[in-house]
């Protein structure tokens, strides 16, 4: 509804800016959450290159997922969250509790606000992680909203995170939750257009692919999913009442190996996506490689591994309609081009 508030928590972030977007364009008044006041003039910047020009109906509030104040102003005369902050790092934290305490505490620590300032609907930004890292579905079936990561199994810090909080999210609305409701995304990898130097780690991928950066491609396979149709989900799953006490994959076709990912990038940028390899390296080789990298480690227990995602119900439910992987890959690198973020060509 025109004029309703939505805050938008981590709104410096790759999708949290583009949530911010969906929003404005929809009519909605958006606050967003950023660490520091210094933050703000990055997602002005990052907003202005997505073609907005807010004024009176964006306003700004400074609050930590690791800390108390800030959270009962920033949620006052809310009548919508989308909680999307999060930490995703590009490398490999020195001990998972700093990764997996903001995620979870951040999480109860936005619901207990957002319940108190009478919030009608929270929609919490989870990950194909909270889903994936389990016991996959008999018969070679995609992953889908019922199945679940198990912590308990040798995961990576990330995946740990994602899963725990998306756990206390739905335990804080079944005991405290009182009348506001949560729904849940859970995107695979996310890309699509960056609006600023700083985007995501998915998209820092792509990146380093088109920087020659990799020599050689792992064998690894993955979900992708268009940022614009990750903000979409969460507006729709913000207002429709089905989506109520739910969660939505979001994935836009089946799964691609990082060589089909190389080969599309080709194909559709032609020379702007010279650089890119797809030369298979041997398992052998990523496996001594995780002997001397953290980052490298953490690939290992992946490679190989055919796994897949559908999200035939936040279609069915919610009308949900994604654009292609080709073309989310392709906007990717289109606008890392256009923001001059690749390295020069020697």
């Amino acid at each position: 509804m025109s004029g309703e508030l939505v805050l938008v928590t981590g709104g410096s972030g790759f999708l949290g800016a583009h949530c911010i977007l969906e929003l404005l364009k929809a009519g909605y008044r958006v606050r967003t959450t950023v660490r520091s006041v210094s933050r703000q003039a990055g997602v002005l910047g990052m907003l202005k290159a997505g073609g907005a020009e807010p004024g009176a109906d964006l306003s700004f509030a400074v609050a930590d997922l690791m800390a108390d104040a800030g959270w009962a102003p920033a949620v006052a005369g809310c009548d919508y969250v989308l909680h999307v902050a999060s930490p995703f790092p590009p490398g490999v934290p020195k001990h998972e509790d700093d990764l997996i305490a903001p995620a979870r505490e951040g999480a109860q620590r936005v619901l207990r606000a957002a319940r108190d300032a009478g919030v009608k609907r929270v929609v919490l930004t989870s990950s194909f992680a909270a889903i994936g890292y389990g016991e996959p579905p008999a018969g070679g079936r995609p992953f889908t909203e019922e199945n679940w990561t198990d912590p308990s199994r040798k995961v990576s810090a990330y995946v740990k995170s994602k899963t725990l909080a998306e756990r206390a999210a739905w335990d804080f609305i079944a005991a405290e939750g009182g009348s506001m409701d949560l729904a849940v995304v859970n995107p695979v990898g996310i890309f699509g257009p960056v609006l600023g130097v700083d985007h995501s780690t998915s998209t820092e991928f792509i990146r380093r692919l088109m920087d020659g950066a990799m020599p050689g491609l792992p064998r690894l396979s993955f979900g992708v999913v268009d940022v614009r149709d990750v903000a979409d989900l969460h507006l729709r799953a913000m207002t429709n009442p089905v989506a109520r006490g739910e969660r939505f994959l979001a994935v836009a076709g089946d799964f691609m190996t990082v060589r089909q990912m190389a080969e599309t990038l080709k194909t559709r940028l032609g020379g702007s996506a010279a650089r890119v390899s797809t030369r298979m390296l041997p398992d052998w080789l990523v496996r001594l490689g995780g002997l001397f990298s953290a980052e490298a480690a953490q690939i290992v227990p992946e490679l190989g591994k055919v796994k897949n995602a559908t999200s035939a119900k936040a279609v069915r439910m919610l009308g949900w309609a994604p654009r292609s992987r080709e073309d989310a890959l392709a906007a990717t690198g289109e606008s890392l081009v256009r923001l001059g973020l690749l390295k020069p060509s020697k």
